[in-house]
């Protein structure tokens, strides 16, 4: 019965309109007051529980840190730096966008974040040169997903927390796939590029190359030093996005000097925010998440899809599909909130290894970012680019179609994802 009135009152209330966030704490507190099957009391300390977490500290940091940068002119400086490496080949831009997404993404965490910073910077560049709208706004949702996988990402963090699993481990076995989704898309920006005659840009000089270097240098040693750091056991992922963003705020005030007390207070004031809304939607999915196990749902789940199959690459196969849906109607912080109890039961049994099934959920679901109708980086990019979601969803198709490939490699040769962190000594 619990359950019933759980589920039941979850999907009217989305129905009506209710935010997410919202939806999930009243369903919560609606099926626990009208059943009776559990004290109110254990969800009010459920959902402080849910957030009081030192790993989860990672994420207000490198939210902090990743807004740090942005406002500090860090944007124009890696784009400026890719334009050096893939700007003359054709389709020039679109590559430049998604090269700069995977740079940023190294600093953000985040695939809005992403989409938002480079999309500013490049749509505009993008239709002075006359690329089609829509093809612009897709190549910035597209590539803004790499966000999601590139090392640090919050929904990493996320996972690993309710996991029980290596978040510094997950980092590294983002690397591969996160690479392998830069080159996917940038084939695919090739191919269309190639197609419709968008040509790459003009010489760039030696000297050029040099300054665009210098200038990205800096902004790109911030992801090195936290892999270094966490790779070499130097700090934990939550000590590393403390260092991250005292690193940006040198890096943006001093260095190249972009950022004022105004700014800093800015940005201050946009990542409480953004932390606020995070924490939030965790706490309350995880209530929800923790009705659901109270009446065994995980476990019976698990328990009928391993009676369906003992092939881990079958299994994989049918959570890959599992978690497309669930990304086209769930943000990804939801769907893996919601998702880990279930998968991660299953997985343990066919004997997967839990950090690289993390890192396969979150890629899976970033393609979500990308499918309306709930896709964050395709809205972004609209409003940036101004154009509407239908045309961008039509331009959008050949670059989900190519993630689904990629993720399918994954479960075929999970060594991508495996390999590096193989190579560490953490737990």
């Amino acid at each position: 019965m619990l359950v019933i009135v759980l589920l039941v009152s979850f999907f009217l209330l989305l129905f009506i309109g209710v935010p997410i966030s919202f939806a999930l704490s009243i369903s919560s507190f609606t099926a626990v007051m009208t059943t009776g099957a559990i004290p109110v009391i254990n969800l009010v300390q459920k959902t402080f529980r849910a957030i009081d977490s030192f790993t989860l500290l990672a994420i207000p940091f490198f939210v902090f840190a990743g807004n740090v940068m942005a406002r500090g002119g860090v944007s124009k400086r890696l784009t400026d730096m890719a334009a050096t490496l893939v700007g003359r080949m054709p389709g020039g831009l679109a590559h430049v966008a998604t090269l700069s997404s995977t740079f940023f993404g190294a600093i953000s965490g985040s695939a809005p974040a992403t989409t938002s910073a480079i999309g500013a910077v490049m749509v505009p560049e993008m239709e002075k040169r006359s690329y089609d709208k829509a093809f612009t706004a897709a190549v910035v949702a597209a590539s803004g997903t790499i966000g999601l996988i590139i090392p640090p990402s919050n929904t990493m963090v996320m996972y690993g927390t309710l996991a029980n699993a290596s978040v510094g481990k997950m980092f590294i076995g983002g690397v591969g796939p996160g690479l392998l989704m830069t080159v996917v898309i940038i084939v695919i920006n090739y191919l269309i590029s190639k197609k419709r005659g968008y040509a790459g840009s003009e010489h760039i000089s030696g000297k050029q190359v040099a300054e665009a270097f210098k200038n990205g240098i800096w902004a790109l040693l911030m992801p090195v030093i936290i892999l270094g750091g966490i790779y070499s056991g130097l700090f934990t992922p939550t000590e590393a996005a403390a260092i991250a963003v005292f690193y940006g705020i040198i890096v943006s005030a001093f260095v190249y000097r972009n950022m004022g007390m105004k700014d800093f207070l800015h940005v201050l004031s946009a990542s409480a925010s953004s932390t606020a809304s995070i924490l939030f939607l965790v706490a309350n999915a995880h209530i929800f998440s923790y009705l659901l196990s109270s009446e065994q749902i995980p476990q019976k789940l698990a328990i009928l899809m391993t009676s369906l199959t003992t092939n881990p690459t079958i299994i994989m196969f049918l959570i890959m599909i599992v978690l497309l849906i669930a990304g086209c109607f769930l943000d990804n912080a939801v769907a893996v909130i919601l998702l880990t109890p279930i998968f991660v039961n299953v997985v343990q049994a066919m004997n997967i290894d839990i950090c690289y099934f993390g890192v396969f959920l979150v890629f899976v679901l970033a393609i979500g970012q990308v499918t309306p109708p709930v896709g964050l980086c395709l809205f972004v990019a609209c409003d940036i680019g101004k154009v509407s979601i239908e045309k961008v969803s039509r331009e959008v198709l050949p670059y989900v179609g190519g993630l689904i490939v990629t993720a399918i490699l994954l479960v075929l040769f999970p060594q991508i994802g495996t390999w590096l962190p193989s190579l560490t000594k953490m737990a």
